[in-house]
């Protein structure tokens, strides 16, 4: 590869196909590496990385969001597919290269028709983070632990329906109760059929939950909130997160929803299968209104690493709750910098703000970019 001259971070310089990102480090499976990245934009993956000399800031794999309900004024429950585009694209701009839109209970015609209007932003080369499968948040869910869910909106398990939703569009995710009546045969039918399924909004004791895990579940949602609480003898759903390897615990550690030292402990107890996710909403709530219900979340993505490593945590587990296990939940393949893997990146400074953000070798955003000399 022949030697180019280093630029500082915000300019990509280019030499044929190959273009440098000017950064002075990669944080690549999990290993802080000095030196700069090259992306082959013509194969749209990463070159090299280690390469002399160093510019500024460091890159490391995009982060992934599997629940995102909307953000701004755009809730994916009715957003047309401008706005499914356009939120693309501000969530590139917040560090995503990927992310599950979520349909959380409403009416079954509106779960039908978001997903015709995912299907169509994902097929327009809209620009942004990759737009995955929807994620299903319901609606067979718990009514005792409904949470933000409007309970008028929860049904019972019925598999017609569920065959129904899945004929509407591209689901990659649907979260259940598993305690529900026939439940646990959906569970095992949606697995067949390559769907993830997840537990939440829940009642379960733990051995229900183990029987969902036997059924092939595999994720839990938003560890900690909505669902059973964890008590020394019936430690439920969390209890289970923490202790059984099979499950993935999706996390929203924003401040709000968890404490500083619940998310310390969830990552411990679950190294290398934690999933940070924003559960982002809009909001429309008094934010100042102390007792209002938690309603999703408010950071962006790379707010909510920024969170992690205020915390004092290092490259390697930040970039895995927030990076690498969602990835691996969404089927993405591998998620790293190592040379020859899809350049799905972001650029950070030293601040940790997005500089840019590519997808596919593509870049997508570069909010934090100044402009070429």
């Amino acid at each position: 590869m022949a030697t180019l001259t280093p630029v500082g971070v915000g300019h990509l310089h280019r030499l044929g196909h190959l273009h440098r990102l000017g950064v002075a480090a990669a944080v690549v499976d999990g290993r802080h590496v000095a030196g700069d990245v090259s992306v082959d934009v013509r194969s749209g993956v990463v070159d090299a990385v280690g390469l002399s000399p160093p510019g500024r800031g460091t890159a490391i794999p995009g982060l992934v969001d599997l629940q995102v309900n909307g953000g701004g004024s755009c809730d994916l429950r009715t957003a047309g597919v401008e706005e499914v585009r356009e939120l693309a694209v501000d969530l590139a701009a917040a560090g995503a290269t990927a992310f599950q839109p979520t349909i959380h209970s409403a009416p079954v015609e509106v779960y039908r028709s978001a997903l015709s209007r995912f299907d169509g932003a994902r097929s327009s080369g809209h620009g942004g983070a990759r737009i995955l499968g929807a994620h299903l948040e319901g609606p067979c869910l718990a009514p005792e632990w409904a949470g933000a869910h409007d309970p008028a909106h929860l049904l019972p398990v019925d598999p017609a329906l569920l065959d129904d939703l899945l004929s509407a569009g591209r689901v990659a995710m649907v979260t259940i109760a598993p305690e529900l009546d026939g439940a646990l045969d959906v569970i095992s039918d949606l697995c067949r059929r390559g769907v993830v399924v997840a537990i939440g909004h829940t009642d379960a004791d733990a051995d229900t939950v183990r029987a969902a895990l036997d059924r092939g579940a595999t994720y839990l949602t938003h560890c900690w909130n909505a669902h059973r609480r964890f008590t020394p003898r019936d430690p439920g759903p969390a209890g289970v997160a923490l202790s059984d390897p099979r499950l993935t615990v999706g996390l929203i550690a924003d401040g709000q929803h968890v404490a500083v030292e619940t998310v310390l402990l969830t990552l411990g107890a679950a190294a290398g299968r934690v999933a940070l996710t924003t559960d982002s909403v809009v909001w429309t709530d008094d934010p100042g209104v102390a007792d209002a219900p938690l309603r999703g979340g408010r950071c962006s993505p790379v707010e909510l690493l920024r969170r992690l490593r205020s915390s004092g945590l290092g490259w390697d587990v930040v970039v895995d709750a927030c990076c690498t296990v969602p990835a691996r939940v969404a089927g993405l393949g591998p998620h790293t910098l190592e040379p020859g893997t899809t350049a799905d990146l972001v650029v950070l400074d030293d601040a940790l703000a997005v500089v840019r953000t590519l997808v596919g070798g593509v870049e997508v955003a570069a909010p934090g970019a100044p402009a070429p000399d």
